[in-house]
């Protein structure tokens, strides 16, 4: 497996991640959260103006893994609230 082929899989769950979230909220769509999703779309594809597809990796990569990062160290800060976060609420 490629660099190009494990950024690209990163950035598809990150979107796939927001998107899904964003849409099974039950309180409605905040526009905020469908923005979260343009903007890394939309720094995906900036990256995708030099000729070679190593960039989008990496940002991709790098986009898993601060997303990623920051759902774990908020559900250890916030061990209380972890219920809270997976419901439908």
């Amino acid at each position: 497996m490629t660099i190009e082929n494990v950024g690209a899989i990163c950035f598809g769950l990150v979107i796939g991640w927001i998107t899904y979230r964003t849409l099974r909220r039950s309180t409605g769509t905040a526009i905020s959260d469908l923005a979260a999703v343009i903007a890394a779309v939309g720094g995906g594809a900036v990256t995708l103006l030099f000729d070679t597809k190593i960039p989008f990796a990496y940002y991709s990569i790098g986009l898993a893994a601060g997303f990623f990062l920051y759902f774990i160290i908020a559900m250890l800060y916030n061990k209380e609230n972890v219920d809270s976060w997976m419901s439908d609420k």
